[in-house]
């Protein structure tokens, strides 16, 4: 009789994990799409013609000097009124030709000022420096190498004549893509996120987490990011929603970033946005017992994302446990053994400049869940600081 109930424990343990996974990545983002299909976003938004609201746009940037100037540009060269921009360069302990070439176009657009940081600060510890430097109500947060399209800053301006909405997300469009290493996946990933974000905005406005790339937000719902932090865009995001705002996408505000395709940089680009996550998860843990949209959005698509290492570490620790009392368990475990031995072959095919998309697909999910795996790790052991390089531009 022990026997059989610990049999039935394992079963139970397993189809819960699996479960989980699947409504993670798969029932979730079903459902909220096809609920969102006839759905209207917000329709109380400023036109080309209202007298339109002042921006403070921020800029954080260390040695950025390869793409520095083509993003100033692109926001001056924007629609948006130059005269209503206040552009926020804050250079964290520069050492390239960064400081030159901004300092030459301050000359030219009065618009733009630099903040020196003569000590390496970090993106947030920049970030909460400029916030409080800005001069406007609205503020809008974006990376170096993250270009604008002609409208973009208008499309994110116009929800604010809504007073409910509280932070408005870009949709990113990934430029650079290469066969030889991991951008289509990123990209393919990228964009079904940003699918689902938008199915979030449509439903509830409880869009889960902008990408940090370009997001403008209300500059009174912000409050200093911890130093050690390492995702600020979710964690300002959450503030957000915590609030009693709204957080959503606009398709329309499109901006352009170089993918990531190195899988090494890749990979230790994601250890550390995992680690930030379970930062923001503990720090957040308490919307989860809220009972409303917000906690079922945070609930399916980012904490049972979050946990899915653990979920698949865990069926394949009681998996050996279950062979001899179904032979479907037994298949199971057959199939995942294959599936890390075809991520095996991939790393060898891509040593010989081998590259299958089908088998990449698989390697980026698996080394996203290692990343996720080490990321708790590292939280675990304590994040003292969230300085860090860059990775490369236009790879």
């Amino acid at each position: 009789m022990k026997i059989m109930d610990f049999q039935t424990l394992l079963e139970i343990i397993f189809w819960i994990c699996l479960i989980f996974i699947f409504h993670t990545y798969l029932f979730y983002h079903l459902l909220i799409r096809i609920f969102a299909l006839n759905r209207k976003g917000n329709i109380k938004v400023y036109t080309a013609e209202d007298d339109l609201p002042n921006v403070s746009i921020l800029i954080a940037a260390h040695n950025e000097e390869s793409v520095i100037r083509t993003k100033i540009l692109s926001i001056i060269n924007n629609s948006y009124p130059q005269t209503k921009l206040e552009v926020l360069v804050g250079s964290d302990c520069s050492t390239d030709k960064s400081n030159t070439i901004i300092e030459q176009l301050i000359k030219e657009y009065e618009c733009i000022r630099i903040v020196k940081f003569e000590k390496r600060t970090g993106k947030i510890g920049v970030i909460n420096t400029l916030i409080e430097k800005a001069k406007h109500d609205l503020v809008l947060l974006t990376d170096a190498n993250v270009m604008f399209d002609e409208q973009t800053i208008f499309e994110l301006v116009k929800h604010f004549k809504n007073e409910e909405i509280g932070l408005v997300d870009s949709k990113m469009i990934n430029v650079g893509i290469k066969k030889d290493g991991i951008s289509h996946q990123e990209k393919t990933y990228i964009s079904a996120e940003v699918t689902s974000k938008n199915a979030e905005s449509l439903l509830w406005g409880t869009m889960m987490g902008p990408f940090g790339g370009c997001f403008a937000l209300r500059k009174k719902l912000w409050k200093k990011i911890p130093l050690h932090f390492l995702v600020d865009d979710f964690f300002i995001n959450m503030l957000v929603l915590q609030k009693g705002f709204k957080s959503i996408n606009e398709p329309n505000a499109i901006v352009f970033e170089d993918v990531s395709n190195d899988l090494s940089d890749e990979f230790r680009r994601k250890i550390r946005i995992s680690s930030g996550n379970f930062q923001n998860l503990f720090h957040y843990k308490y919307l989860l017992f809220d009972f409303s949209w917000i906690a079922f959005s945070f609930f399916s698509h980012k904490v049972l994302r979050w946990l899915t290492p653990f979920f698949i570490l865990s069926m394949i620790l009681i998996l050996p446990f279950m062979i001899e009392n179904h032979r479907f368990y037994f298949y199971f475990l057959v199939g995942i053994i294959f599936c890390f031995s075809l991520v095996t072959i991939d790393f060898l095919l891509k040593s010989l400049k081998i590259n299958i998309k089908p088998l990449r697909f698989l390697t980026h999910f698996t080394l996203m869940n290692v990343a996720l795996f080490i990321g708790f790790l590292n939280f675990i052991k304590g994040v003292k600081s969230s300085i860090w390089e860059p990775t490369r531009r236009n790879q």
